[in-house]
């Protein structure tokens, strides 16, 4: 388990990838924007990207932040990144807040060139679980859903489904009370 397990309680699978930040073309891969907020938290806490791709972490808030990997939690081969160019964790984690720090309105960028997992926190707001985790791998992010199982059904389709079934229902019960109580006239 990463550093950073304990920090926060599990809540299922997050929707990663362009859909759950903003993305736009840029020469030699796509920019991906992640939100640092005055409620202490990465949006999205997690994303998938391809290999060349950059992510930008904007403070849309008031409060500082900073952004700094988890050392042992990055591939090997990976530059480390840290807001305030540290080179190494316990840098990043000694010169906060004279260094590393993000004001509002301000912003960090990193471009991912290794394919892997990528740890990563705000140093003052680490405690509180201001954590998230940036994926990459070729082919960038999967659609929503996960893909690989099957097509995704619609919403709109499992509702008119549920709808059809309880009519179904509905009409086998009106059914039965027919045959069972009658319906007729009562005989003379």
């Amino acid at each position: 388990m990463s550093r950073r397990g304990f920090l926060r309680a599990t809540t299922g699978v997050a929707a990663v990838g362009a859909a759950s930040g903003t993305a736009a073309a840029q020469e030699g891969g796509t920019t991906h924007t992640v939100d640092m907020t005055d409620q202490l938290v990465f949006d999205p806490e997690e994303l998938t990207i391809a290999p060349g791709d950059t992510v930008v972490w904007e403070n849309v808030g008031n409060v500082g932040h900073s952004v700094t990997a988890y050392e042992e939690d990055i591939p090997e081969e990976a530059d480390y990144f840290a807001s305030g160019g540290f080179d190494a964790e316990q840098p990043a984690r000694d010169g906060y807040p004279s260094q590393g720090d993000i004001p509002g309105g301000e912003s960090y960028e990193h471009t991912f060139d290794v394919a892997g997992t990528y740890e990563y926190f705000c140093i003052p707001h680490e405690a509180v679980g201001m954590v998230g985790t940036i994926t990459v791998q070729e082919g960038g992010a999967q659609p929503e859903g996960g893909g690989g199982g099957g097509p995704t059904i619609p919403e709109a389709a499992k509702t008119v489904g549920v709808a059809a079934v309880a009519m179904m229902m509905a009409t086998l019960a009106l059914a039965y009370g027919l045959l069972k109580y009658g319906g007729g006239p009562e005989p003379e």
